[in-house]
């Protein structure tokens, strides 16, 4: 018969081992990932939170005091938190916001397209600047999918930017093509969302 001491003991061995095992296996995938330079990023998929991590990003970039630009499309006239936020706390980010308004409000194919291609052209000059750290364009894969914007264009400007310089793009969808030349995918599901309960989007949680 074991004693409460002599099973605590083994379970305590047992646990050293396989965290002995898994700190292996994380050293050794560290020491593998031997390439610097900068990555891009997809976040995706049809749940609540990726414009949300992509300025998860934008904090940290800014606590190594790195440069970072900021080009939302899509989104409306009334300013987010994140707006506020940057606006009012960091100057040093470059932020620029198309302003147009969602395209089932604007309902102006000929001015949604005109607006994408603007907010483009803003983002075009960061994407080649080496300065910038951290990228993040906001919702561009609605871009490409309503073919506002040439995609093989936009495919290309992001594949041959700085080395250095790592890059965000959030949204829906987006395409096969743009998911084969980023380095990270990440697909954000919707299990639950508070609005199709009725509830109202909440300041300061939903923008």
């Amino acid at each position: 018969m074991t004693t409460d001491g002599q099973d605590k003991d083994r379970k305590e061995a047992k646990h050293k081992a396989a965290m002995e095992k898994k700190k292996a296996k994380v050293d050794a995938s560290i020491e593998a990932a031997d390439t610097e330079r900068g990555v891009a990023v997809l976040l995706t998929g049809n749940g609540k939170g990726k414009s949300s991590s992509a300025f998860g990003m934008v904090m940290r970039a800014l606590g190594y005091g790195q440069k970072v630009g900021v080009v939302q499309f899509i989104k409306g006239e009334q300013l987010s938190g994140e707006e506020l936020y940057l606006r009012d706390h960091c100057p040093q980010v470059h932020f620029y916001q198309m302003g147009t308004g969602f395209t089932w409000n604007t309902q102006d194919m000929s001015s949604d397209i005109k607006a994408a291609q603007d907010t483009w052209d803003v983002a075009k000059p960061m994407l080649a600047d080496a300065s910038y750290d951290l990228v993040v364009l906001d919702e561009l894969t609605y871009m490409i999918g309503y073919k506002y914007l040439n995609d093989a264009e936009v495919l290309q400007v992001l594949a041959n930017r700085p080395e250095s310089q790592s890059v965000v793009v959030t949204g829906r969808g987006g395409g096969s093509e743009l998911q084969e030349i980023m380095d990270t995918v990440s697909e954000v599901k919707d299990v639950k969302h508070a609005y199709k309960a009725g509830i109202k989007a909440r300041k300061g949680v939903d923008y």
